[in-house]
């Protein structure tokens, strides 16, 4: 037996001596292929950094000009609604002119009308009761007598149009009349003062030899027991509260080249006054009576300056949207044939009330700054309300907006009951009730489990403690999911659940373990998750995703099913390089002309809003940077994989389930019976600019160096390391600002920095490896295909009921580890197909974001489009054949590559 043991040994070193000699002359040959390729690939990317070197040196300065030139509306909400009176939203305007501004809201809603009657094929006018009104004045434009149903649109928007601005052209008449009176009667009073008043001129020039002079706080001390001897006539002010204009209304009204302008009529300027005046007591009460009045009048003038502005800019924005959604060409014509001759906004009115305004600024000078003038209007500045700023949204602020506007619907919904206790009466409501019972039962578990002893060892035992208790926590939402995550390093350091990994397994102190906690949070891994929030900012900032998605969806045509599936391509798409989060804020956005001319009871308007959440849950596992399950999944692999590894399985993928997913949609709703068609969408008219360019650019560009990063590895080291160009490239040219930073969606990057840390833990405490091998002695015999059926049905449930996040951060350390110890160990291709599973667990309304806005889309009666049973009919289906596909063909594409 020796000798034959001794033999079969001399055999497999002989076997081995072969096999090595033919693997290194084919490590030779492959040696003399690569070197080439290397040295290529090195020159590509030599040429990308020369590339965008330039463009940083270059291009600043030229993006800031046309950052500044430009104006871009926020590619979800109409910034004009935002300030226009009735346009649904918070507005700084004056509160007593609130009627007489154009009725934006209601003009919006006309033109929607006008766009439903022109789907409906009707060549009747609409029938709105409008008031009565201005007549179109007849034009070598205007027909005798028309039949063309757009010329009657045309007609009887500028019939709203005309009687709007007649409204506002009496009211800025009026108002001038009135200000203009009491700018007359205030010079008056100055005449006054100066010539009538015996005592000022003798006290004047008293105060050239002495220093008579008297606080404005002295003064309004003795006010109250002044006699009513020697007073000046007083007018009430009608100014009500603050004022307000924008910082390109509000500003210095003065020039160096007009210094006419800086006059005051010598009938009002002080004696003596080289100094500035140097009012005596007896005078200084006028004073501060004209001071008041000269604020008051400033700030009124100022707003029917705003007042001016703020209509103008409402008339160019509603008539630019009709023109948009009818497809006509009124804005050029109304405005220079109506709007621009109307009396406020001529240029010589607009002249004369920016000479009241200076009168006003010198007046102020006079009398209370010394004559300084630049200090007299900074001081008549604080008198004015906080003023517009007109600047451009990201889609994380819209998604903040959106939040908080749920939020405060879920506040006031909330009906609070009265509980009298020994301690006082608390007002609580049944969800708060059910929620500190759950968050009693999560204590309860941890405390129990803290006192367990499971494991041989306390770090294990403590550690299973704070998985179950977070885990708790993460599926109740008992607190928001960041908070959770922020005790999970908190207790993970105090609790001393970490260990060394120095073969010896010794138990850190809280120092050592906050230094390795905290350097595991902040990873390559969170880098990339911030390059790709700046890149999906920049593309939604200036309307690049918004272009390209109209620009798709104007060529689907009329049928309800062509529609459908192009609607769903470009969600999936969007959910690929703006994330799954932002694209349905996106593609909601889009569908709005679809959804507001579909009749009442049409089934198309769900079937569409389904369609788009399902494709963005899908289009979660597009890219590294659609979703967090992805960045947590690429924490759990090594090597991570390449972008283009990513795309080879992540796309067919995609396609065949947005296909799967859109034939159920058309079994099930068939849209096509009820809607034979529908309206088309336009794509944008605006062209491209530089600064679109640039951030076009910079995109293709990094992601170009994401795809090859395992080319580069040796200069950037990981892809998070790539990231930081996007976020140079954009935050300091001045694209994205420091409120866009601010937007970003921190509460996610909380979340995945606390379940890199809970994973951290898991590993070194010893409890994953603890677990794995237990999960793995149930499995033994078991193929990787298998392995990973069974770990997608799980994870299908799990993601169902709580977050897609959450559910990663639970499953794919266990997963990976599971995977390192089968017969053959294939980890990377368990997380990644789990990680595909978690997005394509979409069942419930819960599910995923996409589902969550999704079900709060409403039509215009206030009535929701879907119901959770919608979600339950289609939803779970379509998980189910999303998890098929990713267990089979994902599992052979995997295969395929490598994993």
């Amino acid at each position: 037996n020796k000798k034959n043991d001794i033999i079969e040994k001399e055999e497999e070193e002989d076997t081995d001596v072969v096999i090595t000699i033919e693997q290194s002359s084919l490590k030779t040959v492959k040696t003399k292929n690569l070197k080439y390729c290397s040295l290529f690939l090195k020159f590509v990317g030599l040429l990308i950094i020369v590339g965008v070197v330039l463009l940083f040196a270059f291009l600043p300065n030229y993006i800031r000009t046309k950052n500044t030139d430009n104006t871009y509306s926020s590619s979800v909400t109409d910034p004009t609604n935002a300030i226009l009176p009735g346009g649904g939203g918070s507005g700084s305007n004056v509160p007593d002119w609130a009627d007489y501004y154009l009725p934006y809201s209601n003009l919006k809603k006309l033109i929607y009308l006008i766009e439903k009657e022109r789907v409906a094929n009707k060549g009747h006018r609409l029938s709105i009761d409008l008031e009565d009104g201005g007549e179109v004045p007849p034009s070598e434009h205007t027909a005798l007598i028309s039949d063309n149903p757009v010329e009657q649109e045309n007609q009887q928007f500028v019939k709203s149009l005309n009687k709007s601005l007649d409204k506002i052209v009496k009211f800025y008449a009026k108002k001038e009349t009135e200000l203009y009176d009491e700018m007359d009667e205030l010079v008056g009073d100055f005449e006054y003062l100066n010539r009538h008043d015996a005592a000022v001129s003798t006290q004047l020039r008293r105060l050239s030899s002495t220093s008579g002079e008297v606080s404005l706080e002295q003064i309004e001390q003795e006010r109250a027991i002044r006699s009513n001897t020697n007073q000046l006539p007083r007018r009430e002010s009608n100014v009500e509260g603050d004022s307000f204009l924008p910082p390109n209304i509000i500003s210095k009204n003065v020039t160096d080249t007009d210094p006419a302008a800086l006059e005051v009529p010598t009938h009002i300027q002080p004696p003596n006054s080289s100094r500035g005046p140097m009012w005596p007591r007896e005078a200084m009460y006028d004073v501060v009576e004209l001071r008041k009045r000269t604020v008051d009048l400033f700030v009124l003038l100022s707003e029917l300056k705003s007042f001016v502005a703020l209509n103008l800019t409402a008339f160019a924005k509603i008539l630019k949207k009709y023109d948009k959604i009818t497809n006509n060409n009124l804005k050029r014509y109304y405005t220079s044939t109506y709007v621009t001759q109307a009396y406020p906004f001529k240029t010589a009115t607009k002249a004369r009330l920016n000479e009241r305004i200076q009168q006003t600024e010198r007046a102020y000078a006079i009398l209370a700054t010394g004559n300084n003038l630049d200090l007299a209007i900074e001081e008549l500045k604080t008198h004015l309300r906080e003023h517009i700023v007109w600047e451009r949204n990201t889609v994380w602020r819209d998604l903040i907006g959106q939040e908080r506007r749920t939020q405060t619907v879920g506040l006031s919904d909330a009906k609070p009951s009265s509980v009298h206790t020994p301690f006082g009466t608390f007002r609580i409501t049944r969800d708060q009730v059910l929620n500190y019972l759950y968050m009693i039962a999560c204590i309860v578990v941890f405390i129990l489990l803290m006192r367990s002893e499971i494991f041989d060892t306390v770090e294990q035992n403590r550690c299973l403690a704070i998985l179950v208790f977070a885990s708790m926590l993460w599926a109740g939402e008992v607190m928001p999911l960041f908070v959770t995550a922020l005790l999970v390093p908190l207790l993970i350091i105090t609790l001393r659940v970490m260990r060394s990994d120095d073969g010896h397994y010794t138990r850190l102190n809280a120092p050592d373990a906050t230094k390795r906690v905290f350097g595991a949070m902040f990873s390559p891994v969170i880098m990339l998750l911030l390059g790709g929030f700046a890149i999906a900012g920049a593309l939604s900032k200036f309307g690049i995703a918004k272009s390209m998605a109209t620009y798709v969806l104007s060529k689907a045509g009329t049928r309800p099913s062509r529609v459908l599936i192009v609607n769903m391509m470009v969600a999936t798409v969007a959910s690929m390089w703006i994330s799954n989060v932002a694209a349905p804020v996106l593609c909601f956005s889009l569908i709005q002309p679809i959804l507001r001319t579909l009749p009442v009871d049409s089934k198309f308007g769900p079937c569409l809003i389904i369609g788009i959440a399902l494709a963005s849950n899908l289009g979660g596992m597009a890219s590294p940077i659609s979703s967090p399950q992805n960045i947590i999944a690429i924490q759990n692999m090594s090597p991570a994989p390449s972008w283009a590894e990513w795309f080879t399985i992540s796309i067919p993928l995609c396609i065949i389930g947005n296909l799967i997913i859109w034939l159920w949609l058309l079994y099930n709703y068939n849209p096509e019976k009820h809607t034979p068609q529908i309206h088309t969408i336009r794509a944008s008219s605006d062209s491209i600019n530089g600064t679109q360019i640039y951030v076009i650019l910079v995109t293709l560009v990094t992601i170009l160096l994401w795809c090859l990063a395992h080319s580069y590895e040796h200069i950037f080291g990981d892809m998070g390391v790539i990231a930081i160009l996007p976020l140079i490239a954009f935050f300091g040219t001045g694209l994205l600002t420091k409120d866009d930073f601010n937007n970003f969606l921190w509460n996610v990057i909380m979340l995945a920095m606390g379940g890199i840390a809970l994973g951290k833990a898991v590993e070194s405490s010893g409890l994953l490896k603890t677990i794995a091998s237990q999960i793995e002695a149930m499995v033994q015999g078991y193929s990787a295909f298998e392995v990973l059926f069974v770990f997608s049905c799980l994870v299908l449930v799990i993601a169902t009921f709580i977050s897609h996040t959450v559910a990663a951060l639970i499953v794919l350390p266990i997963v990976a580890e599971v995977g390192s110890q089968l017969a053959d160990p294939q980890p990377r291709m368990l997380v990644m197909g789990t990680a595909f599973v978690c997005s394509a667990a979409m069942g419930l309304p819960v599910s995923g974001f996409p589902n969550m806005n999704a079900i709060s889309q409403e039509n215009e009666l206030g009535k929701p489009y879907l119901t959770t049973k919608d979600f339950l009919v289609n939803g779970v289906p379509s998980s189910i054949f999303s998890m098929l596909c990713i267990a089979t063909i994902g599992y052979g594409l995997m295969a395929l590559i490598g994993f």
